[in-house]
C-alpha cells in the first residue's frame, strides 16, 4: 500500500488502499468521526491534490489548467526531531505543530496540552492520551514517564475528511502506516497517522496545514 505524490499533481493510490469518507462533527464535548457516504474502492486510484476537481475526492486533471504549484516544502526529519516534549506530571507528550486543524485535541472544555499539565489526576491523564492519540495529523504523540510511546492499533486506510463545523472539505487522513512516496522517489517517515493537504493551499505540502478552514 503506497501513496505516490506527483508533480503538480494528483497522489496516486496504490496496492488497494481502503477509502472512506469521514465527518469530523462535535458531539458531547468532544470531536468524532461519523460515517459519510459510500466511495468507490479500487487497487489503484488518484486522489484530487489541487482543490479544484468537479469529481472530488478523485483527479479529473484540473490541476492541468489552474497552475497548481504542488512542491513540497514539508520539513522531512523524523517526528522525534521535530517534536518538542511536554512535561506533565504523570504523563508527557510530543507536539511537531504539524495541524490540520481537526480540533480532537479538545475535550470537554480542555486541550490536550492543559491535560498534560494536569495528568497527576488520573481521569485527566486518560483524557490527554485520548486527546493526543486522536490527532489525525499525528501532531501530538502521548508519552509514559518510563518513556513509552501511547499509539492507538489503526487499520491501514484513507478517510477523506469533511468538517461539519467549519462546512469544508477538510484534508485526507492517512492511516495505519501507508507508505507515502514523495516526488522524487524518496519515501517519508512512515506514520500511523497523518493528515495530506487536498485543497492545494497548504504552506506544509504534502501535509494538510488548515488553510481549507476560512480565515487561517
Amino acid at each position: 500500500m503506497k501513496i505516490k505524490i506527483t508533480k503538480n499533481g494528483p497522489y496516486i493510490v496504490t496496492g488497494g488502499v481502503p477509502l472512506f469518507e469521514k465527518r469530523i462533527a462535535l458531539e458531547g464535548g468532544v470531536y468524532r468521526l461519523k460515517e459519510g457516504r459510500p466511495l468507490p474502492q479500487a487497487e489503484t486510484y488518484a486522489l484530487c491534490r489541487c482543490g479544484r476537481s468537479k469529481n472530488s475526492p478523485f483527479c479529473d486533471g484540473s490541476h492541468a489548467y489552474c497552475g497548481f504549484d504542488g512542491a513540497e516544502t514539508a520539513d522531512r526529519r523524523p517526528y522525534t526531531e521535530r517534536a518538542e516534549r511536554l512535561e506533565g506530571p504523570g504523563l508527557d507528550m510530543l507536539d511537531d505543530h504539524r495541524c490540520a486543524f481537526a480540533r480532537f485535541c479538545h475535550r470537554h472544555g480542555w486541550d490536550a496540552w492543559e491535560l498534560v499539565e494536569r495528568s497527576h489526576d488520573p481521569d485527566k491523564r486518560e483524557e490527554a492520551v485520548r486527546a493526543a492519540s486522536e490527532c489525525p495529523a499525528g501532531r501530538l504523540t502521548a508519552v509514559t514517564k518510563e518513556g513509552g510511546f501511547i499509539e492507538p492499533e489503526l487499520e491501514p486506510g484513507i478517510d477523506v475528511l469533511y468538517d461539519e463545523g467549519q462546512k469544508v472539505p477538510a484534508g485526507l487522513y492517512v492511516r495505519g502506516g501507508v507508505a507515502l512516496e514523495a516526488e522524487d522517489g524518496t519515501l517519508y517517515e512512515r506514520r500511523n497517522r497523518c493528515v495530506l493537504c487536498r485543497c492545494g493551499k497548504s504552506s506544509d505540502k504534502p501535509f494538510c496545514d488548515g488553510s481549507h478552514v476560512p480565515g487561517r
